[in-house]
């Protein structure tokens, strides 16, 4: 039987920066899912998306990747098909990390941070990382199948000073 509910079915997540001033290492931030099954929904990852790759069945794409925050508008943008994931997956969770070559960055040391989650024309989400300063990676949404299986939105900003190797496997937790 299905459901009169309406879940979410397809998502852009997008980030933006302003780039590093002129002579110091560019600012690098990046985009990150992380797909769970039912069967580990808060253990280690099934896969994860991030720049130079995509989700094995195409329905998590990181349609745009910067590298400096360079340019107007969106630096980097994610789009997630959540209704053509496989019925194995219970959850998704999206985050950020700041690379950290040239020295430990925060988001607190970089301008004009912020983050948008939308469901086309709908804003589910927006946010920069002041409550999150301090912080290397960010966790800035979780998207979980329900009972029924339809797909909701958990408003989630959790900040982690951690490098992006080991954020990916903490992210979920």
């Amino acid at each position: 039987m299905s459901s009169l509910n309406k879940g979410i079915d397809k998502v852009e997540v997008t980030l933006k920066w302003d780039p590093s001033p002129a002579g110091t290492p560019a600012h690098d931030l990046d985009l990150i899912a992380a797909t769970y099954t039912k069967d580990d929904p808060r253990g280690a990852p099934d896969y994860l998306v991030h720049f130079d790759s995509r989700s094995p069945d195409g329905t998590i794409i990181l349609s745009r990747d910067s590298r400096t925050g360079l340019g107007f508008g969106t630096d980097e943008a994610m789009v997630l098909e959540l209704n053509r994931l496989a019925d194995t997956y219970a959850r998704v969770v999206v985050g950020v990390a700041i690379q950290q070559r040239g020295g430990r960055k925060t988001f607190g040391e970089i301008d004009n941070t912020a983050f948008r989650v939308n469901e086309g024309y709908d804003e589910l989400a927006a946010g920069d990382f002041s409550e999150t300063a301090g912080a290397t990676a960010a966790v800035i949404a979780e998207f979980e199948r329900d009972e029924s299986d339809e797909w909701r939105f958990l408003s989630s900003v959790r900040g982690f000073d951690t490098d992006p190797e080991t954020f990916v496997t903490v992210m979920g937790g």
